[in-house]
């Protein structure tokens, strides 16, 4: 919309090795859970992405709003707990 960024994306790291390399950087604990995800790159996971629209800034944009927060019913907030 003239111009503006209503849409993110990312490309998911398909290489175990590498993910495996990073969370130990992290020092995050390799559990059942992470254990699961890993392998499944090890039995043939294709590169794959994704993207998607953003809501909140649409409505912002269309609307000629002064903030993105005025768009969104829980907007995020480092004081805030729940919605």
């Amino acid at each position: 919309i003239r111009g503006q960024e209503i849409c993110s994306g990312a490309q998911r790291c398909h290489d175990p090795e590498l993910v495996t390399e990073i969370i130990n950087q992290k020092g995050i604990e390799i559990g059942d859970g992470l254990k699961t995800y890993i392998e499944s790159f090890r039995h043939g996971v294709s590169p794959h992405a994704g993207a998607g629209i953003g809501l909140e800034r649409v409505v912002f944009l269309y609307l000629g709003l002064d903030n993105v927060r005025k768009a969104s019913m829980f907007p995020r907030d480092p004081n805030r707990c729940t919605p």
